[in-house]
């Protein structure tokens, strides 16, 4: 059979699915894409079995036809072409004949049975327990650009290694953490009748990052998979099927000391005791007295310090508390579009909570981040 594409609507899809192949796999069979040509529709899937990303395009086709063909090959010939109509020809013997006005191309091509089958929703999931629902694109970004820099690396806690969405009365609240710091996103805008939570791996939510557009995203859960639904690409992920930890029982309730400093000038400041802070520790010190804020560090290793004051408001008892600085700087690189955040303190060893001043309406926004001791 035979059909024709244009070879930069093509390359635009394949650069959009080709973040599910893998690069190094067990399987080569996932090394592939998937074609599948229906009623004048090229839908293309890749798949690395965590997630799957499938996406369509209208071409001219004089039949049906499923085939399973090398990805980065075919992404890297349909890339170096310039803007050309493509005119493919699969052939019985196993050869994927590509022309253009200037050359032939051939690829062999694998049969489609081996593929791995990609869950479909909703069409194969219409039972009770598929839930679904809709969210404002840049609502969705928003929030997993705020959350995704805090998921674990760590494949002993599997639960961590994604991030919480928790459908509640008030909304949707997303959640990561890796024991060390916490995130805890509250959109109020985002209405549903669902009442569970799911754990999206931590790779899903990197392509999201990057795909998601201002367009509405649909998505249909079921106990094993969730789909996102975009305008022109659909990403479906495994859940992480453990529970997620207590979050709530590591949020400190008693912490009663405020402090308030400028988002930017504490940033910059970290930035430049990270130079300064040990390369193992990364500790970085704040001391808390009144209204001014002194951060120092030390690399006792090489014989370096560093110490600042900046101006705060602050009105508890003087305290000393010990941060990882990379930790610190994640959090100041996620509230840079704050002007002044508040730090709530206790103890040099309980958690801080850091939230902006200001709260911006449907949304509630809270970071925490654990202590670290420091040498007396």
């Amino acid at each position: 059979m035979e059909f024709k594409v244009n070879s930069k609507e093509l390359e635009k899809l394949l650069t959009k699915i080709i973040p599910a192949v893998p690069t190094r796999t067990p399987m080569p069979i996932l090394e592939n894409f998937l074609f599948e040509i229906k009623d004048g529709m090229l839908t293309i899937y890749a798949t690395d079995l965590e997630i799957s990303l499938k996406s369509s395009i209208n071409i001219v086709a004089d039949d049906n036809s499923n085939i399973v063909v090398p990805a980065k090959l075919l992404y890297d010939v349909v890339r170096s072409l310039g803007d050309t109509t493509i005119h493919f020809e699969i052939s019985g013997d196993g050869k994927l004949n590509l022309s253009t006005d200037n050359g032939q191309y051939v690829l062999s091509y694998l049969d489609s049975s081996e593929f791995p089958e990609i869950p479909s929703f909703p069409e194969e999931n219409e039972s009770d327990d598929l839930a679904e629902t809709s969210i404002i694109g840049l609502d969705l970004k928003e929030a997993l650009d705020r959350t995704a820099f805090a998921m674990s690396k760590e494949e002993m806690r599997p639960a961590m290694m994604g991030t919480l969405f928790e459908f509640i009365e008030e909304g949707l609240r997303f959640v990561s953490t890796d024991g060390h710091r916490l995130v805890n996103f509250l959109n109020k805008k985002i209405s549903h009748d669902i009442d569970n939570q799911y754990i999206v791996p931590e790779k899903a939510i990197s392509v999201l990052q990057k795909v998601v557009d201002e367009k509405d995203v649909k998505l249909y859960m079921s106990k094993t998979h969730i789909s996102f639904k975009l305008s022109d690409i659909e990403l479906i992920t495994r859940l992480i099927g453990q529970k997620y930890p207590d979050y709530k029982s590591v949020i400190p309730l008693e912490n009663e000391f405020l402090m308030t400093v400028e988002t930017k000038e504490l940033h910059s400041a970290i930035k430049r005791m990270m130079l300064f802070s040990t390369s193992n520790t990364r500790r970085v010190k704040f001391s808390i007295n009144e209204n001014n804020l002194e951060i120092s560090a030390e690399d006792l290793d090489i014989g370096a310090s560093g110490k600042e004051n900046i101006k705060c408001e602050y009105g508890g008892d003087p305290i000393d508390i010990g941060f990882n600085s990379a930790y610190v700087n994640d959090i100041l690189s996620h509230l840079s579009a704050e002007k002044e955040i508040v730090f709530r303190l206790h103890s040099p060893t309980k958690a801080v909570i850091v939230v902006p001043k200001e709260a911006r309406e449907n949304e509630d926004l809270m970071m925490l981040i654990m202590p670290v001791r420091l040498n007396n």
